[in-house]
């Protein structure tokens, strides 16, 4: 490891039984595959994973924070790849009846996908164990989940909030 960090925040958009996905096309860190809305930290952003999630929804699909309800930070995982320590900070929201996403977004396709359905749609490794540990457990809890990923095991360590 030579000390190399990549920071990325990602937002899954929820309505009702449907999530946001980006078929990007593009990319200089991930093929092409189904994500969520999100990309780089800018340097001023460093110690803030919800301002660079919330910059990046709003240059990629328009909305801003107050377009959504129940924005929450749910995951922070990290994953070796390219001899550099990726750190991927993944919230989830509900879209609120009355946003306008901007479906012309420069970064590639959007699409509501079915939960039922991701498991159809290719998506990059971490975020594929992200999604259905979300579904499975993360979505029925107030717990807040650190993520370690190679290509042999995937650790997920609830951390319990307490307020």
């Amino acid at each position: 490891m030579n000390g190399k960090l990549r920071n990325m925040a990602t937002i899954y958009i929820k309505n009702n039984d449907k999530v946001l996905l980006l078929d990007r096309i593009g990319s200089m860190v991930v093929s092409r595959s189904w994500c969520g809305i999100g990309g780089h930290f800018e340097k001023c952003e460093l110690n803030d994973a919800k301002a660079a999630v919330l910059r990046e929804m709003n240059e990629e699909i328009g909305i801003a924070e107050n377009d959504l309800d129940n924005l929450c930070f749910k995951y922070i995982a990290l994953r070796f790849v390219k001899d550099e320590l990726r750190i991927n900070y993944y919230f989830f929201a509900d879209l609120k009846n009355n946003a306008n996403i901007n479906y012309d977004c420069d970064e590639g396709i959007l699409d509501w996908v079915d939960f039922a359905d991701l498991n159809n749609r290719k998506m990059p490794y971490t975020a594929q164990i992200i999604m259905k540990h979300y579904i499975e457990i993360g979505m029925n809890t107030n717990d807040f989940y650190t993520v370690s990923v190679d290509d042999e095991n995937v650790t997920i360590v609830p951390m319990r909030i307490h307020n």
